[in-house]
C-alpha cells in the first residue's frame, strides 16, 4: 500500500513526482532493511524476555499504527480498480484465501505439529495480505495495480473471512472464539484502516509529508510485535524453532509458487501473475500474531513471527529474480 509504487516516471523517462521518486527509493531500502531489523527483534526478545514480555498488552494497539499507515497510502483509484478488473481481482482473493489457509493445515498435518503451532500456522494462512506485497509486486515489475486492489479487499474482508476459515481448519486443535476474533480484527484492522483512508482524504498535505517515512513506520512497529512475541515464547524457541522455520518456508514457498500458477490458470497476464504470487504468499503475520497472543499463547504466536522475518527475506530475493526476467508479453483476453 505505498504510493511508492506508482508509475513514477514519464513515457520519456523524466520523473513525474520527485516526492514519489524519492518515497521509492525510501521503500527499497526499507524493504532490504527489514528483515535485518526483524531479525534483530527477534535476539532482543529471546535474550532479554523481562524488557519485552510486559509489552504484550500493546500489541492489538501497534497492529492498529500499522494498518492506520496502510490506510493512509490508499486512494480512491484503488478500489476503482476492482470495478475495472473484477475477474483477477477475485481469482486474487479465491487463490489469497484458499492456498494459504489449506497450505498451513496440510503443513501441519504432515509435520504433526503440536496443536498451538498448528493453529499458529493456519491462522498465519487465514490473514489477510501481507502490507509489503504491493512493494515486492513493485520491484518484481508486476502489476501493482492489481496487487493493491487484492491486498486491499483481503483485508477489509478479513474480519468475517478469517474467523470463519480458523474455526474451520483449527477448531478440532483447540477451541476458537470466532465472534471475538470478529471484534479484534474490526477494531485492530478495519477501522484503524478507514481512519487512515479518511485522513487521507481531508489532511492530504498533512499526509503527503508524512509517506516517506510510513515504510520504515511499519518496519519498526512490525519488528517491535516480533520481539514481543519472541519473548513470549523464548522458553520453547529452541525446541520449537527448527520444525516452525520448516513450517514456515514449506507454507510461503507454496503461496508463493501457487499464487504465480493461479494467475497463469486464470489468464492473466505475466505482470498480474507476479503480483499473485505476492498477494497469496505474502500474509499480515502481524494480525496473525496478535490474534494468536490474545485468543490463544505465546507459542501459537511463534509461526507468525517467524513468518515475518522470513516472507520478506523471500519476497525481496523472488522479486529481485522476476526483476531480471523479462516480461511474457503474451496477455490472454480476461
Amino acid at each position: 500500500m505505498l504510493e511508492a509504487t506508482k508509475p513514477q516516471t514519464s513515457p520519456e523517462g523524466a520523473p513525474l513526482n520527485p516526492a514519489l521518486a524519492a518515497e521509492s527509493r525510501i521503500a527499497r531500502v526499507a524493504v532490504t532493511v527489514f528483515p535485518l531489523l526483524v531479525v534483530a527483534a527477534g535476539i532482543a526478545g529471546y535474550l532479554l524476555p523481562g524488557t519485552f514480555k510486559p509489552m504484550r498488552i500493546a500489541v492489538p494497539f501497534l497492529l492498529g499504527i500499522i494498518m492506520f499507515c496502510m490506510g493512509l497510502t490508499l486512494t480512491p483509484p484503488d478500489f476503482a480498480a476492482v470495478a475495472k478488473r473484477p475477474w483477477a481481482v477475485a481469482l486474487g482473493i479465491v487463490a489469497h484465501y484458499v492456498i494459504m489457509p489449506g497450505a498451513g493445515w496440510l503443513i501441519a498435518q504432515a509435520l504433526n505439529l503440536e496443536p498451538e503451532l498448528a493453529v499458529g500456522l493456519i491462522l498465519v494462512g487465514c490473514a489477510p495480505s501481507g502490507t509489503a506485497s504491493n512493494v515486492m509486486a513493485f520491484l518484481a515489475k508486476g502489476d501493482v495495480a492489481l496487487s493493491v486492489a487484492v491486498a486491499s479487499v483481503s483485508t477489509l474482508i478479513a474480519p468475517i473471512v478469517t474467523p470463519l476459515l480458523v474455526l474451520f481448519l483449527a477448531g478440532s486443535y483447540l477451541n476458537i472464539d470466532a465472534g471475538g476474533m470478529v471484534v479484534d480484527i474490526l477494531n485492530t484492522v478495519l477501522l484503524p484502516v478507514v481512519a487512515g483512508l479518511l485522513a487521507r482524504l481531508f489532511l492530504k498535505k498533512l499526509v503527503d509529508k508524512v509517506l516517506p517515512a510510513l515504510p520504515w513506520a511499519s518496519a519498526v512497529v512490525i519488528s517491535l510485535i516480533v520481539a514481543i512475541v519472541v519473548a513470549g515464547s523464548a522458553s520453547k524457541i529452541v525446541a520449537a524453532g527448527g520444525i516452525v522455520f520448516l513450517a514456515v518456508v514449506l507454507h510461503n514457498g507454496f503461496g508463493l509458487g501457487l499464487g504465480y500458477l493461479a494467475g497463469k490458470l486464470g489468464r492473466l497476464d505475466d505482470k498480474a501473475r507476479r503480483a499473485l504470487a505476492f498477494e497469496v504468499g505474502m500474509q499480515n503475520s502481524g494480525l496473525a500474531a496478535t490474534l494468536a497472543t490474545a485468543h490463544f499463547s505465546p507459542l501459537a504466536a511463534l509461526p507468525s513471527a517467524v513468518f515475518s522475518l522470513w516472507h520478506n527475506i523471500s519476497g525481496a530475493i523472488v522479486a529481485a529474480w522476476l526483476a531480471r526476467r523479462p516480461l511474457q508479453d503474451t496477455p490472454a483476453p480476461q
